[in-house]
Protein backbone atom coordinates (compact mmCIF):
# COMPACT_ATOMS: atom_id res chain seq x y z
CA UNK A 1 0.00 0.00 0.00
CA UNK A 2 2.85 2.39 0.83
CA UNK A 3 4.43 1.75 -2.58
CA UNK A 4 1.15 2.60 -4.32
CA UNK A 5 0.90 5.86 -2.34
CA UNK A 6 4.49 6.78 -3.28
CA UNK A 7 3.72 6.06 -6.92
CA UNK A 8 0.59 8.24 -6.82
CA UNK A 9 2.62 11.11 -5.36
CA UNK A 10 5.31 10.72 -8.02
CA UNK A 11 7.95 9.16 -5.79
CA UNK A 12 8.28 5.92 -7.69
CA UNK A 13 11.75 4.90 -8.84
CA UNK A 14 12.89 6.48 -12.09
CA UNK A 15 12.44 4.19 -15.08
CA UNK A 16 15.45 2.85 -16.94
CA UNK A 17 15.11 4.96 -20.09
CA UNK A 18 17.88 3.09 -21.90
CA UNK A 19 16.04 -0.18 -21.30
CA UNK A 20 12.76 1.31 -22.53
CA UNK A 21 14.48 2.32 -25.77
CA UNK A 22 15.99 -1.17 -26.14
CA UNK A 23 12.44 -2.50 -25.85
CA UNK A 24 11.44 -0.44 -28.88
CA UNK A 25 10.43 2.73 -27.05
CA UNK A 26 10.30 6.12 -28.69
CA UNK A 27 11.11 9.60 -27.41
CA UNK A 28 8.51 12.23 -28.24
CA UNK A 29 9.75 15.81 -27.85
CA UNK A 30 6.70 18.04 -27.45
CA UNK A 31 8.46 21.40 -27.86
CA UNK A 32 7.87 23.67 -30.84
CA UNK A 33 9.75 22.98 -34.08
CA UNK A 34 11.96 26.03 -33.48
CA UNK A 35 12.90 24.80 -30.01
CA UNK A 36 13.54 21.30 -31.33
CA UNK A 37 15.71 22.65 -34.15
CA UNK A 38 17.82 24.43 -31.50
CA UNK A 39 18.84 21.08 -29.99
CA UNK A 40 17.27 17.69 -29.35
CA UNK A 41 17.91 14.05 -28.56
CA UNK A 42 19.12 12.13 -31.60
CA UNK A 43 16.36 9.88 -32.90
CA UNK A 44 13.55 11.63 -31.03
CA UNK A 45 10.30 12.57 -32.75
CA UNK A 46 9.19 16.20 -32.65
CA UNK A 47 5.45 16.39 -32.11
CA UNK A 48 4.58 19.77 -30.56
CA UNK A 49 2.11 19.44 -27.69
CA UNK A 50 -0.74 21.25 -29.53
CA UNK A 51 -0.40 18.70 -32.38
CA UNK A 52 -0.16 15.62 -30.16
CA UNK A 53 -3.88 14.91 -30.20
CA UNK A 54 -4.08 14.33 -33.93
CA UNK A 55 -0.57 13.34 -34.95
CA UNK A 56 -0.09 10.15 -36.93
CA UNK A 57 3.52 9.92 -35.66
CA UNK A 58 2.35 8.48 -32.35
CA UNK A 59 2.80 4.70 -32.24
CA UNK A 60 -0.34 2.70 -32.97
CA UNK A 61 0.62 0.09 -30.35
CA UNK A 62 -0.69 1.52 -27.08
CA UNK A 63 1.67 -0.74 -25.08
CA UNK A 64 4.84 0.52 -26.79
CA UNK A 65 7.05 2.56 -24.43
CA UNK A 66 6.80 6.31 -25.03
CA UNK A 67 9.07 8.79 -23.26
CA UNK A 68 7.97 12.41 -23.46
CA UNK A 69 10.30 15.39 -23.04
CA UNK A 70 10.28 19.17 -23.47
CA UNK A 71 12.25 22.15 -22.13
CA UNK A 72 11.42 21.89 -18.42
CA UNK A 73 9.12 18.91 -17.90
CA UNK A 74 5.82 20.80 -17.77
CA UNK A 75 4.65 20.17 -21.34
CA UNK A 76 5.96 16.62 -21.24
CA UNK A 77 3.88 16.01 -18.08
CA UNK A 78 0.81 17.27 -19.95
CA UNK A 79 1.69 15.06 -22.92
CA UNK A 80 2.08 12.04 -20.64
CA UNK A 81 -1.35 12.66 -19.11
CA UNK A 82 -2.92 13.16 -22.54
CA UNK A 83 -1.46 9.93 -23.92
CA UNK A 84 -2.53 7.97 -20.85
CA UNK A 85 -6.06 9.35 -21.20
CA UNK A 86 -6.05 7.99 -24.76
CA UNK A 87 -5.26 4.48 -23.50
CA UNK A 88 -1.47 4.39 -23.82
CA UNK A 89 -0.21 2.28 -20.92
CA UNK A 90 3.57 2.59 -21.07
CA UNK A 91 4.17 6.37 -21.05
CA UNK A 92 6.88 8.15 -19.05
CA UNK A 93 7.62 11.81 -18.47
CA UNK A 94 11.33 12.15 -19.22
CA UNK A 95 11.33 15.81 -18.13
CA UNK A 96 13.65 18.24 -19.86
CA UNK A 97 15.24 16.98 -23.04
CA UNK A 98 18.75 17.95 -21.90
CA UNK A 99 18.39 16.10 -18.59
CA UNK A 100 16.96 13.06 -20.36
CA UNK A 101 19.78 13.18 -22.89
CA UNK A 102 22.33 13.09 -20.03
CA UNK A 103 20.56 10.08 -18.49
CA UNK A 104 20.69 8.27 -21.83
CA UNK A 105 24.38 9.05 -22.26
CA UNK A 106 25.39 7.55 -18.93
Amino acid sequence: MFDKLKEMLGFSPAPDYNQLLKEGGVIVDVRSKAEYDGGHIKGSKNIPLPNLNSNPGIPKDKKKPIITCCASGMRSASATSLLKSKGFTNVYNGGSWSSLNNKLSS
